[in-house]
């Protein structure tokens, strides 16, 4: 197969499906500020703030889970509720980071597979700072207030902990720069097909090579004498720097271009096309 690539693009990344990234660690391990970090950035890099939600777990006790406790039974629940929602925010199609302790191996699997028993991409990401770093980053006294018991069942301190095994990705905040973090998840994004790098060559296939079938019938086929400047359109097309195109301009695709100077693929996106190739 002969391959063509084409440089094209108006955002740095194009998102492609949805995904859960589940962050779990330490209270002030940097769950929900890596998760805002990475939005912020996802949101430019996509040209679209809709595609990157966030389920932050303090967030969710306010509302959705309000009236749980923090008692291995409430943290269950919390937990169940959660996996449901970023469920359904999968199923739109959205990409969703869950940023909850979730203290339990048990609990995380049963996220974990009730994404994958719906084919739905699951990463569990270990937010690993430790609890010296993260005593450090504690603005609300949380800590404090749990060694000396007016907070009960504190992760870390008054209840346990199950530190990650089968993880996804490990994410150590206190001995990284966040954007160093916010690189990590991206390229676990890129790499599972999350979403797309648009930096990347585009590779279109415009025939096969070495198929001796394909080749008899090419020559069976009627042929068009055409001169240099049409030789150098149908390279144009073939090499994909024409893309979306993939043959001469329809009426409505010439009509886009004259009028817009861009041409809409198959999703509906614009690309940019000032010149008819006709």
């Amino acid at each position: 197969m002969v391959e063509s690539k084409s440089n094209a693009a108006t955002t740095p990344y194009t998102a492609i499906k949805g995904a859960t990234f589940w962050m779990t660690g330490l209270s002030g391990a940097g769950k929900s500020t890596l998760s805002e970090y990475v939005k912020k950035y996802m949101d430019s890099a996509l040209g679209d703030s809709q595609k990157v939600f966030i389920l932050d777990g303090d967030i969710i006790r306010t509302g959705l889970n309000k009236g749980l406790t923090f008692s291995p039974e409430d943290r269950k629940e919390n937990i169940r509720r959660i996996s449901e929602v970023s469920k359904l925010f999968n199923m739109a199609g959205n990409i969703v980071f869950v940023a909850f302790i979730s203290p339990y191996g048990a609990d995380r699997d049963f996220a974990k597979n009730l994404h994958r028993e719906a084919d739905l991409p699951f990463y569990e990401c270990y937010i690993s700072a430790s609890l010296e770093v993260c005593e450090t980053r504690d603005v609300k006294g949380l800590y404090k207030k749990a060694r000396t018991g007016e907070v009960k069942f504190f992760t870390g301190v008054s209840a346990p902990y199950e530190a990650p095994k089968d993880y996804d990705l490990d994410i150590n905040t206190g001995a990284m720069p966040i954007e160093q973090c916010k690189n990590i998840v991206v390229a676990k994004m890129v790499s599972e097909g999350i979403i797309k790098d648009n930096s990347k060559p585009r590779v279109v296939p415009t025939l096969v090579a070495g198929n001796a079938a394909k080749i008899a019938e090419a020559a069976g086929l009627p042929k068009l004498e055409i001169n240099t400047m049409q030789v150098e359109l149908v390279q144009t097309i073939s090499e994909g720097w024409a893309y979306p195109l993939k043959g001469f301009m329809s009426e409505m695709e010439l009509l886009e271009s004259m009028q817009m100077k861009t041409v809409s693929d198959n999703e509906g996106k614009r690309h940019l096309m000032s010149v008819p190739i006709t």
